[in-house]
């Protein structure tokens, strides 16, 4: 009596589950379909059912980064959501050196992903930014949270200790935040 082989079930949560881990372990540059494949146990092709190629791969790692954590509740002052999301950001940072740099190469494509961007949109709005400047000051606050994070996460600060990179980082909150209520006041 012969075995029917079973194939592994994976899912696309498996799939960028172990391309995150192929980052973490190994670096960006060691995740290709071949090695997620083989973390899996599958053959490449079984991943095409889940990603459709290694950027779609890619814009998933991103998506898991950006939503690794739950987003602030929508009824909370805006302050408090943008600084709860640039701490999400910044833990995903710590979590993630190796691959959180694919955040400052790469926009959020996936409709998960886009949900963060909203989400900064939406307090953006409760500070009181009319629409038209929205989009501007959400690239601008990204920007300055995501180059910090990175910055950290790659040691670029590793010289200060942990309490003075913490004042640093409420400081440059601060700062955004005093940004958006000046573009509000307009």
């Amino acid at each position: 009596m012969g075995f029917v082989s079973r194939h592994a079930q994976i899912s696309r949560a498996a799939v960028l589950g172990a391309g995150l881990a192929i980052a973490d372990e190994k670096g960006l540059s060691a995740v290709t379909m071949q090695a997620v494949a083989g973390r899996l146990a599958v053959t490449p092709m079984a991943l095409y059912r889940h990603v459709t190629n290694k950027t779609d791969l890619l814009d998933g790692l991103v998506e898991l980064l950006l939503t690794e954590f739950p987003l602030p509740a929508a009824d909370l002052p805006w302050q408090e959501r943008l600084t709860r999301l640039a701490d999400s950001i910044r833990a995903s940072a710590n979590g993630h050196p190796g691959v959180f740099p694919l955040l400052l190469q790469r926009p959020a494509n996936t409709a998960a992903a886009l949900r963060v961007r909203d989400a900064v949109h939406l307090a953006l709005t409760d500070a009181g930014l009319d629409s038209e400047h929205v989009p501007r000051a959400e690239r601008l606050l990204s920007t300055a949270v995501l180059g910090f994070a990175a910055s950290e996460a790659a040691g670029r600060f590793a010289h200060h200790e942990r309490a003075v990179l913490d004042a640093d980082f409420t400081c440059l909150l601060q700062s955004l935040r005093l940004l958006v209520e000046a573009g509000a006041d307009r």
